[in-house]
């Protein structure tokens, strides 16, 4: 018998009840993230054509894409509209039970939520909707549909690749993160670690005020960002994140951007707190993307937050020395209703 089952065996009934729903009710992973886009058409021309995602189909005012090694049906939607905004970040949980567990808890802290009936959104089965302390509209599930195609401009040889290496556009591997701005970076942080079971993994601070906290489930670098909004107006959408394998391809990303008069709002660059490269740009709906290689990786179980003070919180930011603009830390996407 492992030293675990001996812990739990020697607390009450309750209580061992209690930590076995806690160890369950977890989150397993980023799944998607659904925005609203004010120029559908132009918007759909840049992810595929630009940036080089595979669109998995469309149906009516939206689109589902994927990068070329994403396994499930999508991990971004672009919805048409009149604003553009982020309607919904998707995860999926670590079960099937972790979602009725997540109701339970909902209720007992008095969240309001609703279910999703599965097959009412596009390969999903039932899922959770509910928002966080700042107002970010958040979708659990457990089942999702996988990427399958019979396209052989598609269909790869290699069985661990769902699709081909694209051979366009800047090609990333895999859908990577979301940055969120909120007013209390603290707060919304500790919030998601301890509902959701997202780890802490790094933050930077001054003498007032968590500044940034980067988070994430699996040992990436992070798959949730929270950055201190200068303005202090509430939550906005910062950017979403795909990642690439070099520094080579990173800068191949800036030449076609800079080809295709996409705005490059800052980079490339060198993030000291997850050591990735960088270059942020605006798609053709305002929504702000960061294109990324390297970064952090984390194995142990026992992590704790590394925590980046003021004197070397620029290190953090920007390894090179280059200053990021002012709207780096006070533009953001709305959040939808």
């Amino acid at each position: 018998m492992s030293k675990v089952q001996e812990n739990i065996l020697s607390l009450s009934e309750e209580s061992a009840q209690v930590r076995l729903e806690n160890l369950l009710r977890t989150v397993a992973h980023l799944g998607h993230v659904e925005i609203s886009v004010n120029n559908f058409e132009k918007s759909v021309w840049f992810f595929t054509e630009v940036l080089g995602l595979v669109l998995t189909e469309t149906d009516g005012d939206r689109a589902y894409l994927r990068a070329w090694q994403d396994f499930d049906h999508h991990t971004l939607v672009l919805k048409a509209s009149n604003e553009s905004e982020v309607n919904r970040i998707g995860w999926r949980v670590s079960s099937k039970e972790s979602l009725q567990l997540f109701e339970k808890q909902l209720k007992e802290m008095n969240i309001d939520f609703n279910w999703v009936e599965g097959g009412q959104k596009k390969a999903l089965g039932d899922a959770l909707h509910f928002k966080s302390p700042s107002g970010i509209p958040i979708e659990l599930y457990w089942e999702k549909e996988k990427f399958i195609t019979n396209d052989p401009a598609l269909t790869s040889k290699l069985p661990s690749h769902p699709s081909k290496y694209q051979m366009r556009g800047v090609s990333p591997r895999r859908f990577d993160h979301v940055n969120i701005m909120v007013n209390d970076v603290k707060k919304e942080q500790e919030w998601w670690t301890d509902l959701l079971g997202i780890h802490h993994r790094y933050f930077i601070k001054n003498k007032e005020d968590v500044l940034g906290s980067w988070l994430s489930r699996t040992n990436i670098a992070h798959e949730i960002a929270f950055m201190r909004n200068s303005n202090q107006n509430g939550a906005l959408f910062h950017h979403l994140a795909y990642y690439l394998d070099t520094g080579d391809e990173l800068i191949r990303a800036a030449n076609i951007m800079a080809e295709n008069d996409m705005k490059i709002e800052w980079g490339p660059g060198k993030h000291g707190t997850s050591g990735a490269q960088f270059i942020y740009v605006f798609e053709p709906s305002g929504h702000r993307v960061e294109i990324w290689t390297g970064g952090l990786l984390m194995f142990s179980p026992d992590w704790k937050a590394i925590e980046w003070e003021p004197e070397t919180g620029q290190l953090g930011l920007e390894m090179w020395g280059s200053t990021p603009p002012e709207t780096y830390f006070t533009y953001g996407a709305k959040i939808g209703e």
